[in-house]
């Protein structure tokens, strides 16, 4: 029960007050440490003159460090955690930073607010934030493809996923999860410079969210007007996209809001002819960047309705046991 009660506790925490600006201002944040990591490793062990063979085992062997380590504090940290309520309630708070569902909501929201707005630099600069591709030269509707295209990969990636090993495994899960997929999005690129040193990185990313990629996608299908045919959509689509789990969110949001994302587009400087995921749908506007935030919030009652489930059913099941 502890683990189910305890996530559903700091997703609600998140959910209500995300990361307040005056705790980012006076104690930063545990993924910018994670970061810094990483960062830090980057730069001493990712050097350009050294062989790409030298590069890769040097990005494993980080990896197993930072996990290992990170591993163990938390291991250290959960050893002096009362049990009982005390316990769980520690726990969320705990697990609380690691997720990202309000943060995500309101980067995607400021992104509508200024396309709505008809000012296309800021919502260029909004959503700069948010991807990693080119957004200098984005118009109105290449600007809601890539926001709408975020909240959906992130859904998984900032919400189901931490939460999905958070479950499993409790906090030493969900923050090891959390410093595979910032170590991702940090240095898991295709690039001259990462592609060897971030290989480890990027592919144990997409490992550990197999799994909550396609629960994601799942979620957002069962949310759709038409879920057999958002079903459709995704089981065909979905394998096309260049990403193993992006595609069934993507696809699955797609279908639900009539639109196609993903296709052409420069992503770190590199141009990318990435298949149409629901090309049969129109482009998005910035009315789709809203009724995406709008899908996007049920699907967190959703997620917070299956952690009340499973919370109820493991007491269910330990009262039942103590019979």
């Amino acid at each position: 029960m502890s683990f189910f009660l305890s996530m559903l506790i700091a997703l609600c925490l998140d959910r209500l007050i995300g990361w307040p600006d005056q705790l980012y201002r006076n104690f930063s944040h545990p993924v910018v440490g994670i970061g810094a990591l990483i960062s830090t490793a980057d730069q001493i062990l990712n050097r350009d003159n050294w062989p790409a063979a030298v590069r890769k085992i040097a990005g494993v062997f980080f990896l197993l460090v930072i996990m290992t380590g990170l591993y163990l504090v938390c291991r250290l940290i959960v050893s002096g955690i009362p049990s009982g309520w005390a316990g769980i309630g520690l726990t969320a708070v705990l697990a609380w930073p690691f997720l990202a569902a309000k943060s995500l909501s309101d980067h995607v929201q400021a992104v509508a607010v200024n396309l709505q707005a008809g000012d296309l630099p800021a919502a260029r600069e909004a959503v700069s934030m948010i991807v990693g591709r080119n957004s200098e030269q984005l118009d109105q509707n290449a600007i809601a493809r890539a926001a709408v295209e975020s909240l959906a990969e992130n859904t998984s990636d900032g919400v189901t996923a931490p939460l999905f090993w958070g479950v499993l495994f409790g906090l030493p899960g969900l923050v090891v999860y959390k410093a595979i997929n910032t170590a991702d999005s940090m240095i898991g690129y295709r690039t001259k410079k990462y592609q060897a040193f971030g290989w480890a990185a990027a592919r144990l990313d997409d490992l550990v969210n197999l799994i909550p990629a396609r629960l994601t996608g799942l979620m957002y299908v069962l949310l759709a007007r038409a879920p057999v045919h958002a079903l459709t959509v995704m089981v065909k689509d979905a394998p096309r996209h260049r990403s193993p789990n992006a595609g069934w969110p993507e696809s699955a949001v797609a279908s639900a809001l009539g639109i196609r994302l993903s296709g052409p587009r420069l992503y770190n400087g590199v141009a990318s002819s990435d298949p149409w995921l629901n090309k049969a749908g129109r482009d998005p506007g910035p009315q789709d960047i809203t009724a995406a935030l709008q899908l996007y919030r049920r699907l967190l009652w959703v997620v917070s309705l299956l952690l009340l489930s499973g919370t109820v059913c493991l007491f269910l099941a330990e009262k039942g046991a103590n019979l």
